[in-house]
């Protein structure tokens, strides 16, 4: 079978790709091999798949469904491959093989490769009424924010917004447009990590079409980028979620502020620590889709970016 990536793949890596990276022209033959080493029949490639990775439905020598995933270093597949062993099933996807520490031989060939249970990629979620898939959602953070394991190596939440705050403000000084945007979303930044009130496991990069149908479970997360901080954090994307809905609406900006709050009660997390969060991630994510040309998206996260 000849893996060609889907176009919804090779835009989004298209857009982050470092000069001379060669991931996608290698995609095909990683993949072959990757099918190979374990004996694994394909049925075929998810079609669109996702933003930062190869998605493959295959199922292994003894006839089970699974998944096999593909993605290159800088979608961090190996934090991924991390969190995935440490939650082991509880609220999310299960890992079919173990990470390389697990024993001698564990994990040869796994660079970048994950082999996942199957479940049901076309199901999230967002299928459900607006109201219904918020409470799922946010009931499947609730068991995914443990206590991360001893010694890890995960990015935290001050490391990784450091990070995209340095690209924020360089873009702030190329396009003075979002500059008073980029100003009020570093300064929440600030306050809010200088004194986090909690450190767990998050899943990251959190959001309804992130949680699957399962034959284990009813629903379960998958994809995650996974980051060490607090459950604000994790919980600021979900508030986002369906912002094209969001800002057709004529109350837009009161059902949103409406959302921050139920969210916030609903786990427990401030309320102000929240709204700070998702500000900070509507404008890192306009901000980042008008750097790429995608000046639609831009457009719809600043406006949802300014009602907070």
């Amino acid at each position: 079978m000849v893996f060609a990536p889907p176009q919804r793949l090779v835009r989004a890596l298209g857009e982050t790709a470092p000069e001379g990276d060669d991931w996608l022209e290698r995609l095909p033959e990683a993949a072959q091999e990757a099918v190979a080493r374990r004996e694994l029949t394909v049925e075929r490639v998810q079609v669109p798949g996702g933003r930062s990775s190869l998605v493959v439905l295959v199922r292994t020598a003894d006839g089970t469904p699974a998944v096999l995933k593909l993605a290159p270093r800088r979608a961090r597949p190996e934090s991924e491959r991390a969190a995935l062993a440490h939650w082991d099933g509880r609220g999310a996807v299960q890992l079919l093989e173990p990470p390389a520490s697990s024993g001698a031989g564990a994990g040869a060939g796994t660079e970048g490769v994950l082999l996942l249970e199957r479940l049901h990629p076309d199901v999230s979620v967002r299928s459900l009424p607006e109201a219904k898939a918020l409470l799922e959602a946010a009931g499947m953070l609730r068991r995914l924010w443990v206590d991360p394991p001893d010694g890890h190596d995960f990015e935290t939440v001050a490391e990784r917004t450091g990070r995209q705050a340095r690209a924020m403000r360089a873009s702030a000084e190329a396009d003075p447009e979002v500059a008073p945007l980029v100003e009020a979303a570093l300064a929440a930044r600030e306050e809010l990590v200088a004194a986090p009130p909690e450190r767990r496991l998050l899943h990251g990069t959190f959001r309804q079409s992130k949680v699957l149908s399962g034959e284990r479970m009813p629903w379960l997360a998958v994809g995650p980028d996974p980051v060490v901080g607090e459950q604000a954090f994790d919980l600021a994307r979900l508030v986002r979620d369906r912002v094209e809905d969001l800002i057709a609406q004529p109350s837009g900006a009161t059902t949103t502020r409406r959302r921050v709050k139920r969210l916030a009660e609903s786990l427990e997390v401030d309320r102000e620590r929240l709204a700070g969060w998702t500000l900070f991630r509507a404008v890192e994510s306009g901000v980042r889709a008008r750097r790429v040309g995608r000046e639609r998206d831009a457009e719809l996260l600043l406006e949802f970016a300014g009602w907070l």
